[in-house]
């Protein structure tokens, strides 16, 4: 083993809690729901950019780089000022849901370079301008840009040419689980000399001002250059900054005269640190030299081309020499962390591709954040605060007062998306379960626990809307995880992780079923699903026809769901029988919704079009009228994902299951009908059931592979590119609704307009496809061949196609013959600049024809599949022809 699976060995055991620390602040607290108190329930405008400085937050903290206990009662990050910006860099910028191209957007450049799921060795890089940050020229170039120009980034502005900026790398290193090695290093790119400080900040959650705890912990300067830090939950830490800096205390408590006009108090106010280094108020820190904050002052000048650093440690042990193993601690936890990706990575088949995968694995530790919200605490108020506004109690989230979150959670994005999403985490818990099976078992069971789940069953969707509906897919990531952690094990399973999430989850089922289903005939609604923009109508709000939405999504993703859960329930049944009785619950509810894809409601509609050879919503009006949404999107294709194959040796060690199969075949012949080749034994004796026979799901392929419709260069698109110069129209009396294919950015404001689903090529769906297309490929075997690219003429096995698939979405990050990242877009900066091309940024979505990244910038969370889809790709040529190769091994697990 490893030192690094040594720690997690540890961690697991809880001989030593190695992860206590991690990277868990998040990148943005302001302009969230849970620090909003506004009777509208407008966010982005009850705490602002501006005003965060000040303000001290209820529910978490934010920082750059930063890291913080797994309360996050102490908390840890770096501060920078160029002598140039009106303000200290603190937080990162950004520009609200309602300024800019797509709404909230960060505008800055920061990467995660490197992290262990330990979190004993951990870098980013921020790059900081030398000269004023432009936060001016990026909120109204962007508000003057419409929805048909490209996003104005911070590097368009021409802040970094010349390379008139610093890189700035943050480093953390343990020398044991309390005991952190804290590095920052400036280079500057420049020409030129330029002034930089550098101020690490160290400073304590506001846990004492809103009247349920008025306990306030405290840091002093013991020493030039330490501080003392106590706090009677964690006891004693001491921060030792090298070169004994000026320290500057204040306090974490809210400016009321500059935010509110209140009359000032005796306090130095949380941006007392920031009025002190930019406008030179020493009146703004303690003299005393103590308080709840404290920032370490470095001014420097740093040479061009030349490059500057601090140390410090963060530790519960008194040190005399804290700096002498600096070095030495330092070099051994980058030592391990190589050592660990090593043997993670020795079958991928270059070096591009190992740093794609270790930056995305990065990013996905990255974005780990203590996540705090207390709904009914939320709603009702603090006793030392003003009440919250009446409205409050019959608004956001009112009904989830029973929630109570306290827990580092998997962000998708800890600035743009600072909020857990229910499907969001289960994607992320796949890859996450390459490198720490442990916790990514613990985020699947996390939001299946009491205090998360509804009591009716339904599973939290986002702080925005807790009742909102997500794809149910955690039965999906649960059955993933637990094969991947147990083929990681020696083939021991965990099945009292196995167990405990599938009880809940039949939980959640049975909402689905109860609240989802209108008529009780197994076709499911569900509202958006995820696919914000990729219908006709917002899927989430009342139709402007009246009437209800029969949707082919959400019935695929109920089937889906009840083949997880009897897959589930059948491995269970091998050490209790009493599964299997279980598992035929959940094959009868799969054969009734493939019965209804087919036959919908009362059985004249269907939501399968013979004409067109592809599944749509379908719309029902309110005097009885049903037409097909004809919408060619990646609605249609989600029947793809219900698909799972049983052998004959699983079968025969399940005989009250197969015994109840066989009942339904004999006596409801019309639902065998339905099962694709139940009856006819497949490759080794396999049996499959999916939506789909073989020649429904060759039609879809042919759509789906055709580069006129979804098969992009760089993966499949949301929505089929025939509807770029045919656009689909629904007509009503009121108004028109069209849907037209757009490779990027959205072009209108439609369901919010801040995302958009109607053309880019999107990671989770993408993986589900590939995946399923292995699971078809296990049952037919190689002789099964499909067109691709369609219309080629060439054909392949299904885990020949997969494999296909899989590098086309690998070439988004890949250099492609000219030295060019099509993820990167059409920056010469970015694309050739030595400091900057090989540094990765994993995005929320990507064009749909030309690949570049779109949507939130560090949406490591789903996107990180990219970590699997790299280890089906073993050449870099694999995409470069039509003739894909053999995947070594199915992502599966």
């Amino acid at each position: 083993m490893t030192q690094e699976q040594l720690r997690l060995a540890d961690t697991k055991a809880q001989t030593a809690h190695w992860q206590r620390f991690g990277p868990y602040l998040t990148e943005r607290q302001w302009g969230t729901v849970r620090e909003d108190y506004s009777a509208e329930g407008n966010a982005w405008d009850h705490i602002t950019h501006d005003m965060a400085r000040s303000y001290a937050y209820r529910w978490g903290e934010e920082g750059i780089g930063g890291i913080s206990d797994h309360r996050q009662l102490l908390c840890f990050s770096v501060a920078l000022w160029n002598e140039q910006d009106g303000i200290l860099k603190e937080r990162l910028f950004g520009l609200t849901n309602g300024q800019g191209n797509h709404g909230e957007d960060v505008k800055e450049s920061y990467y995660y370079l490197d992290n262990t799921p330990s979190h004993s060795y951990m870098k980013m890089l921020y790059k900081y301008p030398q000269q004023e940050y432009p936060y001016v020229e990026l909120v109204e170039e962007n508000a003057r840009r419409t929805r048909h120009e490209p996003e104005y980034e911070l590097h368009d502005t021409g802040i970094f040419d010349e390379g008139r900026y610093f890189d700035v790398f943050i480093e953390y290193a343990k020398a044991g689980p309390d005991d952190i090695l804290i590095q920052v290093t400036a280079h500057n790119r420049g020409p030129e000399a330029a002034p930089l400080r550098l101020l690490p900040q160290v400073w304590f959650r506001n846990t004492w001002a809103w009247g349920t705890d008025d306990y306030r912990p405290a840091m002093r300067q013991a020493a030039p250059g330490v501080v003392q830090i106590d706090h009677k939950e964690l006891g004693t830490y001491w921060l030792y900054c090298d070169e004994a800096p000026e320290l500057l205390f204040c306090d974490n408590d809210t400016n009321g005269a500059r935010l509110y006009d209140l009359e000032a108090t005796e306090l130095y106010f949380k941006d007392g640190i920031n009025d002190y280094v930019i406008d030179g108020n020493a009146e703004a820190v303690n003299p005393a030299r103590q308080g709840t904050k404290v920032a370490a002052h470095y001014r420097t000048t740093v040479g061009p081309g030349k490059a500057h650093t601090v140390r410090l440690r963060l530790s519960t042990t008194e040190h005399p020499q804290p700096f002498a193993d600096f070095a030495e601690v330092v070099a051994a936890r980058l030592r391990e962390a190589d050592a660990f990706y090593a043997e993670l990575q020795e079958k991928l088949p270059d070096a591009d591709a190992q740093n794609i995968q270790r930056q995305a694995l990065a990013g996905m530790l990255w974005s780990k954040q203590f996540y705090y919200y207390d709904v009914a605490q939320w709603l009702e108020g603090d006793p030392a605060m003003l009440a919250p506004p009446a409205e409050r109690r019959n608004g956001r989230n009112n009904n989830w007062r029973h929630l109570y979150n306290a827990d580092i959670i998997s962000m998708p994005d800890k600035w743009e998306y600072p909020w857990y999403a229910a499907w969001d985490l289960a994607f992320h818990c796949v890859p996450l379960a390459m490198v720490d099976p442990y916790f990514a078992k613990g985020q699947l069971r996390l939001l299946t626990r009491d205090w998360y789940m509804h009591p009716n069953g339904q599973l939290p969707a986002y702080e925005w809307n807790l009742s909102d509906v997500n794809p149910p897919v955690h039965a999906w990531a649960t059955w993933r995880v637990y094969k991947m952690d147990k083929k990681q094990n020696g083939g021991v399973g965990d099945l009292h992780f196995l167990e405990s999430v599938f009880h809940r989850l039949t939980l959640n089922f049975t909402w689905w079923v109860n609240r989802k289903d209108r008529n009780n005939h197994n076709i499911f609604e569900g509202g958006f699903l995820g696919l914000d923009n990729i219908g006709v109508f917002d899927r989430s709000a009342p139709l402007p026809t009246g009437g209800y939405i029969e949707q082919a999504d959400g019935t695929s993703w109920m089937a889906m769901y009840a083949l997880n859960l009897m897959r589930i329930a059948l491995e269970l049944a091998k050490t209790n029988p009493v599964y299997q009785d279980i598992a035929s619950k959940f094959f009868e509810h799969f054969l009734y919704i493939a019965e209804a894809m087919t036959k919908a409601g009362d059985g004249s509609f269907n939501l399968w079009d013979e004409d067109d050879e592809f599944f749509y919503d379908v719309l029902h009006l309110p005097d009885g009228q049903r037409t097909k949404l004809k919408v060619r999107s990646i609605v249609g294709l989600i029947p793809l994902f219900a698909v799972e194959v049983l052998d004959e040796e699983l079968l025969e060690a399940m005989p009250d299951f197969t015994r109840r199969l066989r009942w339904m075949f004999d006596n409801r012949p019309h639902l065998a009908e339905l099962v694709s080749r139940w009856q006819e034994p497949g490759k080794g004796e396999r049996h499959l059931l999916s939506l789909l026979r073989g020649h429904r799901m060759k039609k879809l392929l042919e759509r789906m592979l055709d580069e006129t419709e979804f098969l992009s260069e760089y993966g499949i698109r949301a929505l089929s590119c025939c509807h770029r110069d045919n656009p689909y129209v629904f007509r009503t009396l009121e108004a028109d609704f069209t849907v037209t294919y757009v490779p990027g950015e959205s072009e209108s404001d439609l369901f919010g307009g801040n995302s958009n689903w109607r053309g880019p090529i999107w990671f989770p769906i993408n993986y589900l496809i590939i995946e399923s297309l292995q699971r078809f490929h296990f049952y037919y075997g190689k002789e099964f061949r499909v067109e691709y690219p369609t219309g080629s003429g060439q054909l392949h096995n299904l885990l020949e196609v997969a494999t296909a698939l899989a590098g086309r979405l690998n070439k988004l990050f890949r250099r492609d013959e000219n030295g060019c990242r099509p993820a990167l877009g059409n920056s010469e900066l970015l694309q050739h600049d030595p400091h900057f091309r090989d540094y990765l940024l994993f995005h929320e979505y990507f064009h749909g024809d030309d690949g570049h990244g779109l949507g939130a910038s560090h949406q490591t969370g789903w996107t990180g599949l990219i970590a699997r889809l790299l280890q089906m790709d073993p050449s870099p040529e694999t995409t470069q022809t039509h003739q894909p190769s053999v995947a070594k091994g199915a992502l599966g697990g």
